[in-house]
């Protein structure tokens, strides 16, 4: 049985490594398609934004229907959903003299699968243990999936990017096949011990978890927001900045951006492997590391080598790593089985979000000054930081009481 759930684990560390490469591989590429089809940074930072839109829309749709209908069941057709979209955007990159728009709709139909793959996975690594400590060791493993396909992507996508631009979309659907098989053959989802709740009953359940519980809840959603749109938000600046700057491109690119995502990924999974089910570590380790990105952003205004500005980030990196585990486990573990998927979708749609504005929004912001963008990420932290503080109120025992919005 430990066999089978550590093969199961490893297929579901798949797919948030695949979903990942599927978006960010796409960063250092970036400039390249602005070139090559003549767009603003604007314009091309909607080929990340769509995609996350799409999915911040779908995700608790996803969440609820496999709650309903079973993670699997949630998860396959997504994964089929994503390669398509993946086969429709390197078609048009490849036959068509203006494939702009049909980039974007077949990144639409990226994001409606994304909405139901990664986000489904946590609520069934909780499904698949009893166990907080159990939980949070396995969850680490799958956070630190997702950070290692983002080490991945800026090399992986900068590699095929070389050889010709849109074949970084025509490898989505390998990956997705991967993830599909793995899913069929090695992933059992735990047996429903009741049937699910009748709708309605089903909404007052939601109701009453957020009115319980809505503070840390908040706060969670909120942290997880800032930390994705400060990371990509830092990804798109660091592309351009390589590129139109310092002339550094291609490979090399791929590994300046891997430098920050590598610390990311490392300290995610030694997190996940220390936080156990101490949920009043898992405050102070957020508290602390949000402190720690908003400084290593801030800190940047001051600098403008190459080589300090990817240490400063390096360090940055390490703080949205020990976070992540930490929020990951707090929601995973707060929240019973009948209404995991939807409240932890809300998370991941939440953390979409950030995705979606950091590109366009630093883009934007680079255009008046670099420090402007600095100023903006860091009082970001700055807030996230008061709220992780303020909000995120675990008790020293087992039992979260309740608490007031």
């Amino acid at each position: 049985m430990e066999h089978e759930k550590k093969w199961a684990i490893a297929s579901l560390a798949s797919i948030p490594l695949v979903m990942t490469l599927g978006n960010s591989m796409l960063i250092p590429v970036l400039p390249t398609i602005e070139k090559k089809l003549k767009i603003s940074s604007f314009q091309v930072s909607m080929i990340i934004t769509v995609y996350s839109i799409v999915a911040i829309i779908l995700i608790p749709i996803a969440g609820y229907l496999s709650d309903r209908l079973g993670r699997k069941a949630v998860i396959i057709p997504s994964l089929i959903i994503t390669a398509i979209g993946g086969v429709i955007s390197g078609w048009a990159g490849w036959k068509m003299d203006d494939p702009y728009w049909i980039i974007l709709l077949g990144r639409t139909l990226q994001g409606v699968g994304a909405a139901g793959a990664a986000p489904i996975v946590m609520p069934l690594v909780g499904d698949m243990f009893k166990s907080d400590t159990e939980v949070s060791k396995n969850l680490g493993i799958i956070e630190t999936s997702n950070t290692l396909g983002k080490v991945l992507s800026p090399i992986l996508g900068a590699v095929l990017a070389g050889f010709v631009w849109f074949l970084p979309f025509f490898s989505i659907p390998i990956f997705c096949l991967v993830s599909i098989l793995l899913m069929i053959f090695l992933v059992k989802s735990p047996k429903k011990e009741e049937e699910p709740l009748p709708f309605k009953e089903f909404l007052q359940a939601v109701k009453a978890i957020f009115k319980k519980d809505c503070k840390w809840l908040l706060a969670i959603f909120f942290i997880g927001c800032v930390l994705m749109f400060v990371l990509f938000g830092v990804l798109f600046y660091l592309s351009d900045l390589l590129e139109k700057k310092h002339q550094i491109d291609g490979i090399k690119k791929g590994l300046f951006l891997a430098v920050p995502l590598a610390s990311l990924c490392i300290a995610s999974f030694l997190t996940g492997k220390k936080i156990e089910k101490n949920k009043v570590l898992m405050k102070w380790l957020i508290v602390i590391s949000i402190g720690v990105l908003g400084g290593a952003v801030f800190a940047n205004s001051f600098f403008s080598n190459v080589w300090v500005t990817m240490g400063l980030f390096l360090i940055g990196g390490i703080g949205i790593g020990v976070a992540l585990p930490s929020l990951d486990a707090l929601i995973t573990e707060g929240i019973e089985k009948e209404e995991r998927g939807t409240i932890t979708s809300i998370y991941s749609s939440m953390r979409f979000i950030g995705v979606a504005l950091g590109p366009p929004i630093v883009a934007l912001l680079i255009k008046r000054s670099d420090n402007m963008m600095f100023y903006v990420l860091a009082g970001t932290c700055a807030a996230a930081l008061l709220i992780s503080f303020k909000g995120i109120d675990p008790p020293k025992g087992e039992e979260t009481p309740p608490d007031k919005c």
